[in-house]
C-alpha cells in the first residue's frame, strides 16, 4: 500500500492570476500554509487546461523526494482531470479538488485511503438560491426577467448555480435567459456584447442582469456603458464572489445591486491535509462551506 509523503510541500493549482477569486484562493493557501509549517508553491494556469495538466504532472513525475504530499486543485475543465489524480495518489499524492464535484472521486479514495482525497467547496446551489433571493427582491412587482451570465458550462459550479437559482424562482414569474461565459471579466463583456447584436431582433429588456461571479458583472457592465444607451446604462447587476475589496465595495459604489459572498476553499482545504498528516485519519468525502447574500436579502 502506497503511503502519504511525509514532506512538507503542498501544491495550490488555481485558474488565473486575473481573477480576484483566484487571487484571493492563492493567498489564503499561502497564509493557511504558513500557519501549518508547509511549503506552499501556488501554480495559475491562466485558464489553460493543457497548461494545467503540464504544471501539475512536473511535480507527480518528478522525484520521490521532491513531490508533495498533496495536490490542491481548482481544475480548468469541469470533468477533474481524473487521469492526473490517479496519477498523484499512484505516486504517493494526496489529491483535493476545490469547487468540482466528480464522479471517480469516490473510488479514488478507496484505492488510496492512506491520501487526502476530497473536495473542499462552497455550497454552489445555496448560492443560486441565494442570487434568486436577490432578483425577487430586486424585481419588486414579482412578474419579470434575468439575463443571467453562466460560467462554464461543463463544470459543476456552474450548473449548481443555475440549479439554485432556478430553484429559487420556481413558482415565480420571473424568467431566466442564459448567456455563456468562463468566469473572467471579457467573458462577461461579450457576452452582454453578443446579446446587444440580437437585442434589435426583439429581445426584450431584462429587469435584472445577473453573473456567476463579479468579474463577469464587470465585464457586463463594461458592455453597458459603451453601448451608450441610457436605459442600458441604468441595468441593474448583480454577481457572485463577494471580496471585501471586490463584489462588496462594488455594491457598496452601487455599481452592483448586490453579491454572494463565497468563502476561499484553499484554507479550508490546506487544514484538512494538515489535519490527515497529523491523524493519518482518512478526511471527510466533502467539505461544504457556507455563502452568504451581501446585503442581506
Amino acid at each position: 500500500m502506497i503511503q502519504p509523503s511525509t514532506k512538507k510541500r503542498i501544491v495550490v493549482g488555481l485558474l488565473a492570476d486575473d481573477q480576484e477569486f483566484q487571487r484571493l484562493q492563492g493567498d489564503d493557501a499561502r497564509v493557511a500554509g504558513k500557519r501549518h509549517g508547509f511549503d506552499v508553491e501556488v501554480l495559475y494556469a491562466a485558464n489553460n487546461a493543457v497548461a494545467q495538466i503540464q504544471q501539475l504532472f512536473k511535480y507527480i513525475k518528478g522525484p520521490a523526494e521532491e513531490r508533495p504530499a498533496a495536490i490542491i486543485v481548482e481544475t480548468v475543465v469541469g470533468e477533474g482531470l481524473e487521469r492526473v489524480a490517479r496519477s498523484a495518489a499512484a505516486a504517493g499524492i494526496g489529491w483535493i479538488l476545490i469547487n468540482r464535484r466528480v464522479s471517480y472521486l469516490e473510488a479514488l479514495r478507496r484505492e488510496y485511503p492512506n491520501l487526502p482525497v476530497s473536495v473542499v467547496s462552497t455550497d454552489q446551489v445555496e448560492v443560486g438560491r441565494i442570487q434568486a433571493r436577490q432578483f425577487r427582491a430586486i424585481i419588486k412587482s414579482g412578474r419579470g426577467s434575468v439575463l443571467y451570465i453562466q460560467g462554464p458550462s461543463d463544470t459543476s459550479a456552474a450548473r449548481e448555480r443555475l440549479q439554485g437559482a432556478r430553484e429559487g424562482l420556481s413558482g415565480s414569474n420571473i424568467t431566466l435567459s442564459i448567456l455563456d461565459g468562463s468566469w473572467t471579466e471579457s467573458s462577461g463583456e461579450h457576452a452582454i456584447q453578443r446579446w446587444l447584436r440580437t437585442k434589435s431582433s426583439g429581445n426584450a429588456r431584462p429587469d435584472v442582469i445577473g453573473c456567476q461571479n463579479d468579474g463577469m458583472a464587470i465585464g457586463a457592465r463594461r458592455a453597458l456603458a459603451a453601448a451608450s444607451s441610457p436605459e442600458l446604462a441604468s441595468l441593474v447587476l448583480t454577481g457572485c464572489d463577494g471580496l471585501r475589496d471586490g463584489g462588496q465595495r462594488l455594491v457598496n459604489m452601487r455599481h452592483l445591486a448586490a453579491t454572494v459572498v463565497t468563502p476561499s476553499n484553499t484554507g479550508p482545504a490546506m487544514d484538512l491535509v494538515a489535519r490527515m498528516l497529523k491523524t493519518r485519519q482518512a478526511p471527510a468525502a466533502e467539505v461544504m462551506l457556507k455563502p452568504i447574500s451581501y446585503p442581506t436579502m
